[in-house]
């Protein structure tokens, strides 16, 4: 029988890849920064009322929040945009693809995380899985590149190598702290947990890009506001996406979580190959199968 864990991480990961694709549409209207903004802004009320569903019609009672809770709820908030803006920084470097594929570490940083502040497991076999993926999603991520893979290794160094293992951490940080968030609530509502932790961390982030944007962005917030049209679809879709994400993680290891999450890559490849006829060359190729064998030894190991 497939654990639950297993299709809301597919649906997170699905929602995840409608969102920036709808980001990538603003990125012409909007700065880095304010298409960034979009996916928190938007997504606030949709988290109230997905919460407000969960607690008036299944009534499931609402969590009561501890000093750990906000503790890991802020330092999950605030990685999760400092890793965004590490990424968004690789993009001004020429060589980024190489800082690009060293924050998909993300997965095997998450896993370390896990182990020291949680004391979360992993199997032989899901380490085993999780290593596959990561030489996969490297391989997808310099495909384009001269000498690939091979220039990842002689690149380790370098300043964006540096950035990109950074931003992987953080991002790792930031996997590890919404679980402790949705954790630290106790109970057995898993997905109220995680709706709340939800509700809660998007605010304190919208909250935190809004002073960042009136201090170094004026009326960036307004362009936000003007392009509601294609933004709201952003909030909604980031939060369903995030609503699975945190309830994935709150029912299993955050490794494991971002693990099988590294599938969008999956359905990336697929949308590419079909609505814009994109050739493949064979290290995409070998990227490909080889994160989804990985994803398969991950889900037989788990």
């Amino acid at each position: 029988m497939i654990e639950l864990w297993i299709p809301i991480t597919v649906l997170a990961a699905f929602s995840q890849n409608l969102r920036s694709a709808l980001q990538k549409h603003l990125k012409s209207r909007l700065s880095t920064a304010g298409a960034t903004y979009v996916r928190f802004f938007y997504a606030v009320p949709f988290a109230f009322l997905y919460l407000f569903i969960l607690n008036q019609f299944f009534y499931l009672p609402l969590p009561e929040p501890n000093a750990n809770f906000i503790i890991f709820g802020i330092i999950g908030g605030g990685t999760q945009i400092i890793a965004t803006a590490l990424l968004v920084y690789l993009f001004s470097f020429r060589n980024f693809a190489v800082g690009t594929a060293y924050s998909k570490t993300e997965t095997a940083q998450t896993a370390v995380f896990g182990l020291i502040i949680l004391g979360d497991p992993l199997t032989p076999g899901a380490i085993i899985g999780i290593m596959i993926s990561l030489v996969g999603v490297m391989a997808i991520s310099t495909a384009r590149q001269e000498n690939g893979l091979k220039n990842i290794i002689q690149s380790l160094s370098q300043k964006t190598a540096l950035i990109g293992l950074a931003s992987g951490a953080m991002f790792g940080m930031s996997a590890i702290s919404y679980r402790a968030a949705s954790l630290s609530l106790g109970g057995e509502g898993v997905v109220i947990q995680a709706a709340y932790t939800l509700a809660c961390v998007t605010v304190f982030q919208t909250l935190a890009m809004t002073i960042y944007l009136q201090l170094k962005e004026k009326g960036e917030v307004i362009n936000v506001i003007k392009n509601w049209r294609i933004a709201i679809l952003v909030g909604l879709s980031g939060m369903i996406g995030s609503a699975c994400w945190f309830t994935a993680m709150t029912l299993q290891n955050a490794a494991y979580v971002r693990a099988l999450g590294q599938i969008e890559l999956v359905f990336t490849f697929i949308a590419s190959y079909i609505f814009f006829k994109e050739k493949t060359n064979g290290t995409e190729l070998f990227g490909i199968l080889a994160l989804v064998f990985g994803i398969l030894v991950l889900l037989v190991g788990t």
